[in-house]
């Protein structure tokens, strides 16, 4: 698995309006209706009860929001980069400007997993989120995030 396989153009997003934790749930819900079809209110609401569990920000500017949904057969992903960080009750309490959402089905077992340690292992990589940062734009995002050799997971 790779994030190619994650991925594709129409779900990389870079952001101007997320002013909130919740602002950006939404913006993910309506990224993952126009890239994948799916149901922008359900997006949301998966979203939402996941990070009632415990926040996913997971320091140094990385958020990766995940859930379950029903009627998904694969896992599937939508990357974010915000113009402005914002509050995201991170680990480290540093606002979140990078976030990696990821969806699995629900009856999802290794994949989901694989796929939310490749992606996490990926943006650990400082080098890798300095790039992000540094271009602002959609189809250069993609790029970086796919052309990485080291970005598989086992």
């Amino acid at each position: 698995m790779d994030f190619a396989d994650l991925l594709k153009p129409e779900a990389v997003k870079v952001l101007t309006s997320a002013s909130s934790k919740k602002r950006l749930m939404h913006d993910i819900g309506e990224l993952m209706a126009q890239a994948h079809g799916l149901h922008a209110a359900e997006v949301v609401d998966a979203l939402i009860t996941r990070e009632s569990l415990g926040p996913t920000g997971v320091g140094h500017g990385v958020a990766l929001p995940h859930a379950r949904l029903e009627g998904l057969d694969v896992v599937l992903g939508a990357f974010v980069l915000l113009d402005k960080p914002i509050d995201f009750n991170s680990v480290d309490r540093q606002p979140v400007d990078i976030a990696f959402a990821l969806f699995a089905p629900e009856d999802a077992g290794v994949e989901h997993l694989k796929a939310l340690a490749l992606v996490a292992r990926t943006l650990r990589d400082p080098a890798i989120c300095s790039k992000l940062r540094a271009n602002p734009d959609p189809a250069t995002l993609y790029t970086i995030l796919t052309s990485d050799k080291s970005n598989k997971a086992a």
